[in-house]
């Protein structure tokens, strides 16, 4: 195990973690406003009604797909009757449409951006850092699914006796770089690419993924009064009426008018 090994899967990963983590709790503690994805539906909701629900639903399947390559060990599923011919059938093709919606789907977003004048105006340089560490990994998983996974036949590369033990022996602290070495370069650069997206993730307006309204289902009605006349409340009237006063005393005008 050489020293570059060691830096790139073991030590970068690490400090990308750790900067994931705390800066995340920092930007909580220390910039709630800011804790948000800043919204541009108002300046324009056609285009972002068709990109936004295919980014965020791929990007979601694709979550999904690597939580359970990587994190949940290949004995497990076998255990339960999930043989590898299933599972790459799912990961592989299942896997590649949710990449192409993601794909898509952030296409579209970027177009929008970039050609709906409210909406670049309100972009910043770090909107603009995070499209791009965003789309790399994107794009450099579908073109490692394609070359190692459709196109080689058969199971492709089995992923699941390299990376996802050297992914979790990272949680254990019983890092094993070495399970790194004949992985595929596509798939290191990947790798890279994600934590290095990790790495910057509290900074940009990524932090909203964690924000999931969960009070909304138990708090109080909003309750809403009608104008309606009769229902309660009196219609406003224009120009100047008196205002009630004590009987014997003099009454003033006051005006209604706005």
């Amino acid at each position: 195990m050489n020293a570059t090994s060691t830096l790139a899967w073991v030590v970068f990963p690490y400090v990308a973690m750790a900067v994931f983590v705390v800066g995340a709790i920092w930007r909580y503690r220390y910039d709630k406003f800011g804790w948000t994805t800043r919204s541009s539906e108002l300046y324009e909701h056609r285009i972002l009604r068709l990109g936004s629900p295919l980014f965020h639903f791929g990007i979601i399947f694709v979550a999904l797909g690597h939580f359970m390559g990587l994190l949940i060990p290949k004995s497990w599923t076998e255990a339960v009757g999930f043989g590898q011919t299933a599972y790459h059938f799912i990961a592989t093709y299942m896997g590649a449409l949710a990449g192409v919606a993601t794909i898509v789907g952030l296409a579209i977003l970027i177009y929008r951006r970039r050609t709906t004048g409210p909406v670049f105006l309100a972009t910043t340089r770090v909107d603009k850092l995070m499209y791009v560490l965003l789309a790399v990994p994107i794009l450099l998983g579908m073109w490692s699914t394609i070359q190692h996974q459709i196109l080689a036949g058969g199971h492709g590369y089995d992923y699941r006796e390299t990376i996802s033990p050297w992914l979790r022996s990272l949680f254990y602290l019983q890092p094993q770089p070495e399970l790194m070495a004949d992985v595929p370069v596509t798939f290191k650069l990947h790798i890279i690419a994600a934590f290095l997206l990790f790495l910057v993730w509290p900074f940009t307006r990524l932090v909203h993924v964690f924000s999931a309204p969960l009070p909304y289902a138990s708090r109080p009605y909003i309750v809403y009064r009608s104008r309606e006349e009769g229902a309660g409340a009196r219609p406003a009237r224009p120009g100047w009426e008196q205002s009630p006063t004590p009987k014997g005393r003099h009454a003033g005008p006051t005006s209604t008018s706005t």
